[in-house]
């Protein structure tokens, strides 16, 4: 039997982020005190799913609130204000929690119990998302399935097959500026249409 769309209750957003910062499924494996950072409210129009809270966040409880922020806002071309506005933009990256560093000194991966638990039910407690942004592979990995390319650098050469609705992005990180170098089509093709389609959400909601 088909379900009346007026009866379907929508997931109440303000307590599934409530849930999630209150998770600690991953505490076992974490070696630091966990903190699962989490922004955003039921009217957004603008999610941004990215890879996991790094070492600035996991302290602030600020998700971007370092360099690699400036940068995506600048990608963006919003100012802080903007980007932290949650009534706009929610914020529900892969692994809500700082996962911790490799040998090298570079964040480890998202941790893998994080995504299925929350991803799903953060999509359908935001209905009013018009623009996903889908920051680095394993984002683009788990939303995109069978559409995404072998590589990172293919995935977002082939921008346009997932626009207007979801745009595919490098992380911002210092640690991609020669990619960016290498590929200048990213900021000279890519990033004007990013831009506008904001500007279209934020100035005539749609």
């Amino acid at each position: 039997m088909d379900l009346d769309p007026k009866t379907v209750q929508t997931p109440d957003f303000e307590a599934l982020k409530a849930e999630i910062r209150a998770c600690r499924v991953c505490e076992p494996a974490l070696a630091h005190p966990v903190r699962p950072v989490v922004r955003g409210n039921a009217t957004a129009r603008i999610r941004i799913i990215g890879q996991a809270p790094g070492t600035r966040v996991q302290a602030s409880g600020i998700p971007f609130d370092d360099p690699s922020g400036d940068r995506l806002r600048a990608w963006m071309g919003v100012e802080r204000e903007t980007f932290y506005d949650e009534d706009l933009i929610a914020i529900t990256p892969m692994g809500f929690c700082f996962p911790g560093l490799d040998a090298k000194g570079g964040d480890l991966p998202p941790r893998k119990e994080c995504a299925p638990l929350w991803q799903t039910r953060s999509t359908q407690a935001l209905p009013h998302v018009r623009l996903t942004l889908l920051i680095g592979q394993y984002a683009q990995r788990f939303y995109l399935k069978k559409a995404v390319a072998k590589t990172l650098t293919q995935t977002v050469l082939q921008w346009r097959n997932y626009a207007p609705d979801t745009f595919v992005l490098p992380h911002p990180s210092w640690r991609n500026n020669a990619w960016i170098k290498k590929n200048p089509w990213f900021s000279e093709e890519l990033l004007p249409h990013l831009r506008l389609r904001i500007c279209n959400i934020i100035q005539y909601k749609g």
